[in-house]
């Protein structure tokens, strides 16, 4: 999803950071790109607020300015409840939740200076409704995202800077491959648009929260899950 919305925001013109603490994977994507005045790769851990400060100001001295900011590092995992430790806990916390909490403190003071800024947090059905596939921890992130888009929405919304967050559910990624079919296709039943999601269901709606068209849109949590959830 990650690389969906970064290609079409490319697309747009826009420049693009790409924030990861996975430097193969960093590199694997940097040989997708040519041009490197439109891009950044940073090695940087989301959750080490000191990382955070060391990646933003690099994007600052290459372009700056910070427009927007799309929250979508995380992991998942599907570890039953009674078998979750305290370090993977503290894992799944530290990058989901205070990933997104300490890379969104950081370009605020930007934002503000620009009078202009969106901040789109990837959330997730699971922090709405709770697991279906995945673990406590993950979930309990997921719906911490959600509240926090709130909090700085409110905080934020008379300096020109939106917050919203999406929650996608069932989107078609690689992670797929690995799931079992029967599984799969009972999932599929059970969406009411007998679909799974793609990538640019997510990276259409990140890119109109990022346009001028969303300015009056502040503090919302948008589903992008096919009907399995409907408020």
């Amino acid at each position: 999803m990650g690389l969906s919305i970064a290609k079409k925001f490319l697309k747009e013109g826009l420049n693009v950071a790409f924030i990861d603490n996975n430097e193969r994977l960093l590199n694997t994507v940097k040989n997708l790109y040519q041009d490197d005045t439109k891009t950044l790769f940073l090695l940087t851990d989301v959750s080490d607020k000191q990382s955070v400060k060391e990646g933003v100001s690099t994007i600052l001295h290459q372009w700056g300015r910070i427009d927007v900011l799309v929250n979508n590092a995380a992991i998942r995992k599907e570890t039953p409840l009674e078998e979750i430790t305290e370090e993977e806990w503290n894992l799944i916390i530290s990058v989901n939740l205070g990933g997104t909490f300490f890379i969104s403190q950081a370009v605020v003071n930007t934002m503000k200076q620009q009078q202009r800024g969106r901040i789109i947090n990837v959330s997730s059905f699971g922090g709405q409704f709770g697991p279906l596939t995945s673990g406590a921890h993950y979930s309990a992130s997921k719906a911490g995202q959600i509240t926090l888009t709130k909090v700085f929405a409110r905080s934020l919304a008379d300096q020109g800077i939106t917050v919203n967050a999406i929650t996608p559910a069932a989107i078609e990624t690689p992670e797929m491959d690995n799931m079992d079919p029967e599984k799969l296709n009972k999932m599929k039943e059970s969406i009411p648009v007998k679909r799974f999601g793609d990538s640019e269901d997510v990276s259409d709606m990140v890119l109109y929260l990022s346009s001028p068209s969303a300015s009056y849109i502040t503090g919302a949590t948008f589903d992008i899950n096919g009907g399995l959830l409907m408020r």
